[in-house]
C-alpha cells in the first residue's frame, strides 16, 4: 500500500463542531460572509485559531 495515503495530511480537518445559534443571527452572518466573499466555516475556524493563540499564551502552565 502506498504510504502516502496512509499518512494524513497536515491539518486536514477531521472534527466536528456543532454549536446553536439563534437562526436570525446565522443568517445574518452567513449573509455578511457571503458579501465579504468568504465562508461561516473559514470565519469560525479564524477566530478558534485567533483565541486559542491569544489565551494559550497566557497559560501560566509554559
Amino acid at each position: 500500500m502506498d504510504k502516502s495515503r496512509t499518512v494524513k495530511k497536515a491539518g486536514k480537518k477531521d472534527s466536528q463542531l456543532i454549536i446553536r445559534i439563534n437562526g436570525e443571527e446565522r443568517d445574518r452572518f452567513v449573509s455578511l460572509c457571503d458579501e465579504l466573499d468568504t465562508s461561516a466555516a473559514r470565519e469560525v475556524r479564524r477566530f478558534i485559531r485567533s483565541f486559542l493563540e491569544e489565551h494559550e499564551q497566557d497559560d501560566p502552565a509554559d
